[in-house]
């Protein structure tokens, strides 16, 4: 059975359902199955070795999903080689792929989980009342553990992206 955490979040202050657990620095990562831009999978093991952020919005069409995308795609650029900066949404790969050609993002890693929603419910971000992923951030370093995590209590807000970027400092 799912895990069910109903009333762990809000969306314009309404109570939502996630479904899924709550994860904690510490735990090991899941392995997921994403699309990219031309629909190959990719998998949690395609990033073997880096410390991976993982920057979770509901669609990549709203003002605050857009805004962490931009900031993480200028903040990749500074991070260095071993760090790979990944944004799942369930946005089609295709709208993906044209809102970072529109946006000049190049930086940031989209992925999509539009296809079974394996990532929202094994990351604990699958929106039950919205079929959305809910906002949060992840970083797993190179052995894929947990060391930050961000759940979000509103949805519309904005993460801490400091605290984020110095949970992948701390790593390097």
């Amino acid at each position: 059975m799912t895990q069910e955490r109903t009333g762990a979040a809000l969306f314009k202050g309404n109570p939502i359902t996630l479904i899924g657990p709550e994860l904690k620095p510490g735990d090991k990562a899941p392995d997921f199955k994403l699309s990219k831009s031309l629909l190959e999978t990719v998998s949690l093991a395609d990033f073997a070795g880096k410390i991976k952020l993982i920057s979770v919005v509901p669609s990549i069409d709203t003002g605050v999903c857009d805004a962490q995308t931009r900031r993480f795609n200028e903040e990749a650029a500074k991070l260095g080689d071993n760090v790979v900066v990944l944004t799942v949404s369930v946005d089609l790969p295709f709208a993906q792929a044209r809102w970072c050609g529109a946006a000049g993002v190049d930086r940031v890693v989209m992925l999509s989980d539009y296809k079974d929603r394996n990532f929202g419910q094994a990351y604990g971000v699958f929106i039950k009342e919205l079929a959305l992923d809910y906002r949060a951030i992840f970083v797993i370093d190179g052995n894929d553990t947990i060391r930050y995590v961000e759940y979000l209590r509103e949805m519309t807000e904005h993460p801490d992206y400091d605290k984020a970027l110095a949970a992948v400092r701390e790593l390097l």
